[in-house]
């Protein structure tokens, strides 16, 4: 659970410290090419993390395709509940305006809106985290048993 926490939560700063230079240091507008990196950036932290997360994890002990997909999807819910969170009491604190660049902002209320981004949100990182821990574990696993069988 340590390491869920520690590389999920990780994954999570790197959305809140986009979101803090986006957002308030360096405004952006929502049709700006710069906010293309946004999605590209989040998921090469997911990858890194959960990678470093399943090798932290074989550390400990033998590691398994099974185990290596427990803890990437581990590290996957930890940052989709946190990063959710942050997005809550980002809204709470900004206020509507928050969605307002969303696309269904201006056909659907308010309510509809939040309510897809945030289980978009969630879902995505699950999905995402899902196929990220498949390939690296798979890839970890086989690495693994090459280096032992040529020993």
């Amino acid at each position: 659970m340590k390491i869920a926490l520690k590389y999920g939560l990780l994954i999570t700063i790197v959305v809140v410290l986009w979101v803090i230079l986006v957002r308030f240091i360096f405004p952006v507008s929502p049709e700006s090419p710069v906010n293309m990196l946004a999605p590209i950036l989040f998921n090469l932290a997911a990858i890194v993390a959960i990678y470093f997360g399943i090798r932290a994890r074989g550390r400990k002990g033998a590691h398994t395709f099974k185990e290596g997909l427990s803890t990437g999807l581990s590290i996957s819910f930890v940052y989709a509940v946190s990063s959710c969170l942050f997005f809550f009491v980002l809204y709470l604190i900004v206020g509507p305006k928050l969605l307002a660049s969303e696309p269904l902002a201006q056909v659907y209320p308010l309510w509809q809106v939040a309510l897809f981004s945030y289980a978009g949100m969630f879902f995505g990182a699950l999905l995402a985290g899902l196929i990220f821990s498949t390939v690296i574990s798979f890839f970890m696993v086989r690495t693994r048993r090459n280096m032992s069988d040529k020993l």
